[in-house]
């Protein structure tokens, strides 16, 4: 944890460290990609798991996996829960950009010389504000992540891949572009590019995870190629893939597949260690497709994951061609 957010927690508002810190945190071992791997300097990877801990404390708090949500909204003074979780949920996402502005208006000292106001009262949102102070971020895409949140709350299927795409731009495009800000290498082509990477590393995670979302009552393949592929709700709802759901599957992962490749060459655009990351991002979602294509596409039966050397091996291609 980084000295700004154990500064930033309130004396007598949960436990030091917030309600849930640890173990949001502890999730970046388990993604796809490396979050903020040990080649990056100190500084960058702070900042990368600075963004990674917000991201995750509202994804966090949009699907009802906080450690302690009870402590959570005392901390950040939303309304207890009342019985009824949407309304719950909405009310810790209402809250937690209300400390997003506590920590956008806390670094403006550093930013503009202004008079610094109430200090947010998350620790992981606290841990935003030497970056806001020293990188050229807005907050825009951190509004977009809890936007996506708030859709999840009152969407769960989506009729057309166009319109999951849409979803997309709010729940995944904005992290692609704040990598890009925290690097100061953000151009309208490299947007282009790091979009359609996100957008991909997001269907696949989708795919990687039917059987879980289909346990919390969301659907993410879209209507229209569940009703072309002969598919209904009920084949999701077993224990093995039957053949139409692999078919649909496989299909999905075409289409991201086409994302990826479309995205590639971002990584030929940078240098240095900023390439090294971007080609872990890229090459975290062809692993991850790998994962599904070797699991036969049966995505019900267990949930696919990279093999961590075929990634390496990837990466490590990826960054040499620089696609």
């Amino acid at each position: 944890m980084t000295a700004s957010a154990q500064s930033s927690a309130r004396p007598g508002s949960a436990a030091a460290d917030g309600p849930d810190q640890g173990d949001t945190l502890a999730k970046a071992a388990r993604e796809n990609f490396p979050v903020a791997p040990g080649f990056l300097p100190a500084a960058w990877r702070d900042d990368l798991m600075a963004v990674y801990g917000y991201a995750r404390l509202v994804d966090d708090a949009g699907d009802g996996d906080l450690a302690d949500p009870a402590g959570t909204a005392a901390l950040l003074g939303a309304p207890a829960h009342g019985g009824d979780e949407t309304a719950f949920r909405l009310g810790l996402l209402d809250a937690l950009e209300g400390d997003l502005d506590r920590a956008f208006e806390a670094a403006l000292p550093r930013t503009a010389g202004g008079t610094a106001g109430e200090p947010p009262r998350h620790p992981l949102i606290a841990a935003l504000i030497p970056l806001i102070g020293r990188r050229a971020v807005t907050p825009e895409p951190f509004r977009r992540l809890i936007e996506a949140n708030r859709v999840d709350q009152t969407t769960a299927r989506y009729p057309t891949f166009e319109s999951l795409v849409g979803y997309c731009t709010l729940s995944a495009d904005p992290v692609g572009r704040l990598v890009l800000a925290l690097a100061d290498v953000a151009t309208p082509e490299r947007i282009e590019y790091s979009d359609a990477i996100c957008t991909a590393l997001q269907v696949i995670e989708h795919l990687q995870d039917v059987a879980e979302d289909f346990a919390r009552g969301r659907v993410y393949l879209p209507a229209e190629d569940l009703a072309r592929f002969g598919v209904t709700e009920a084949d999701l709802a077993v224990s093995s893939a039957g053949t139409a759901v692999r078919e649909l599957v496989a299909f999905e992962a075409a289409r991201a597949r086409t994302l990826l490749d479309h995205g590639a060459p971002l990584v030929g655009t940078v240098r240095g260690r900023l390439r090294l990351l971007l080609a872990g991002f890229t090459a975290g979602g062809y692993a991850a497709l790998a994962a599904i294509e070797a699991a036969g596409y049966d995505v019900l039966a267990q949930q696919p994951k990279p093999d961590k050397r075929r990634l390496a091996m990837k990466a490590a291609a990826i960054f040499a061609k620089g696609r």
